[in-house]
């Protein structure tokens, strides 16, 4: 534990660990993503909790070593990382400044569940696109691309959940 650390306060822990990318697209953070989901403090442990996108999700390892780390080298020496699978995380949880990111890396970001569902191409915003592949780079994306006859490109999306 940090000496002189208030030991109920955890914005600093969430303060640290907004540095922390997701391993899969890094221009996320765990805090946009939603995967970041809680924090507590009982002495000098440190317990953070992440739910992960998929239940499978081969990332997981990753992030649970780079929030240890990041956590290590600020003092705090006895982390623990736990998943928790309930409630199941939905792409409700990601944040507005997320879905941008996502946009402006050239992944078409999902709607909110209260939104439209529609996808549009993050090259050039058209709507008219056709579903290539259920299944993109990786699990939590599937492969589109573009029919506007002035883009044409192919995109991931990120599914909805």
């Amino acid at each position: 534990m940090v000496v002189g650390a208030d030991k109920t306060d955890t914005a600093p822990l969430f303060k640290l660990l907004s540095s922390v990318c997701d391993p899969e697209i890094p221009v996320l953070t765990l805090q946009d993503l939603g995967v970041l989901r809680d924090i507590s403090i009982a002495g000098d442990e440190v317990n953070v909790t992440i739910t992960p996108t998929y239940s499978g999700c081969p990332a997981v390892e990753v992030m649970q070593e780079d929030i240890k780390t990041t956590l290590a080298d600020a003092g705090y020496q006895h982390v623990t990382v736990q998943q928790s699978l309930s409630p199941a995380w939905t792409t409700d949880w990601m944040s507005d400044a997320g879905r941008e990111k996502l946009r402006a890396y050239g992944i078409a970001p999902p709607a909110r569940q209260a939104e439209s569902s529609s996808i549009q191409c993050p090259q050039c915003g058209s709507g008219d696109v056709k579903r290539i592949s259920e299944f993109g780079s990786t699990a939590c994306k599937a492969l589109y691309q573009c029919q506007d006859k002035n883009c044409r490109e192919p995109f991931d999306y990120f599914k909805c959940i």
